[in-house]
């Protein structure tokens, strides 16, 4: 198996997805160590026969064809738990629409919330998937013919299982409702990173204005850094700092070593010095 890595193997692959009523999308991405997700494989199928593996990391491949196939909306894109994979088209500009998730719509037709892919596969292709690869390093290269095949099951089986599970959604008269619930899933804001929006995602705990001017901030200058640094916010600093600072307000650089939540030498690092200037400017 080779995956795409020519601008003429992807156009004529995505000439191919083009005329397709659906496409079944998937991605490998590495994101253990970094803010940003490393985007690493792109799968994609028009059927459980037509596939292919796109290599976003092969030199002067512009994924331009297939993204415009992401905003086609004459074509359905199919995912499983596709929250993250919309992450990462929203921020290449191919917001997916329309989008149906297969992990959503199981869960309306009974399968229970946050069905696993393997365990849907299971119970509606009676099929077993090969989990040997799950834990592959996606950005090294070459990858094996193992890896490259367990990847491309992604797709392959969603292409079956998608009309199976749209089909039992519609004789049960959810098919419309849960394409109503799918929409939510390409809103903007969802995926939006605006340091300045990222307190709205956690939860403060009080709501007097030293406490929440102190919380907003402390998020704020989180995401800031994480994004800079291209590192992820619990590295930065976890949740639960962020309300403890909130409570305590420090505003200088030793008051944070007595918290719990900051990690040790927190106060005199340059993180710390920068943290406690922005708390003492807003209080």
């Amino acid at each position: 198996m080779t995956p795409i890595t020519t601008n003429d193997a992807l156009i004529a692959f995505c000439d191919r997805l083009s005329k397709a009523p659906f496409v079944t999308v998937d991605t490998e991405f590495m994101r253990e160590t970094t803010y940003w997700p490393k985007l690493c494989l792109i799968q994609a199928a028009a059927s459980p026969t037509d596939a292919a593996i796109i290599d976003p990391l092969a030199d002067d491949l512009d994924l331009e064809p297939f993204l415009a196939i992401l905003r086609d909306e004459s074509i359905l894109k199919v995912f499983h738990a596709a929250r993250q994979d919309v992450e990462i088209f929203n921020r290449l500009g191919a917001m997916p629409r329309p989008l149906f998730d297969t992990q959503v719509a199981a869960m309306a037709a009974g399968f229970g919330d946050q069905v696993s892919y393997e365990a849907l596969v299971r119970q509606m292709l009676r099929q077993e998937l090969d989990k040997g690869s799950r834990f592959t390093d996606w950005a090294r290269r070459p990858l094996s013919e193992a890896q490259l095949t367990y990847a491309l099951g992604d797709v392959t089986h969603l292409a079956a299982l998608y009309p199976k599970l749209r089909d039992r959604l519609n004789k049960e008269g959810r098919l419309d409702w849960v394409m109503g619930e799918m929409e939510a899933l390409t809103d903007p804001v969802l995926y939006d990173t605006t340091p300045e929006n990222a307190w709205k995602r956690l939860k403060p705990k009080k709501f007097n204005a030293k406490y929440l001017a102190a919380f907003v901030a402390t998020a704020v200058w989180r995401e800031r850094a994480a994004q800079e640094r291209d590192q992820p916010r619990g590295r930065i600093l976890k949740d639960e700092g962020v309300d403890e600072i909130a409570v305590q307000c420090p505003t200088d650089p030793d008051a944070f070593n007595r918290l719990r939540s900051v990690p040790k030498g927190f106060g005199a690092s340059r993180l710390g010095l920068e943290l406690a200037a922005e708390l003492k400017r807003v209080l």
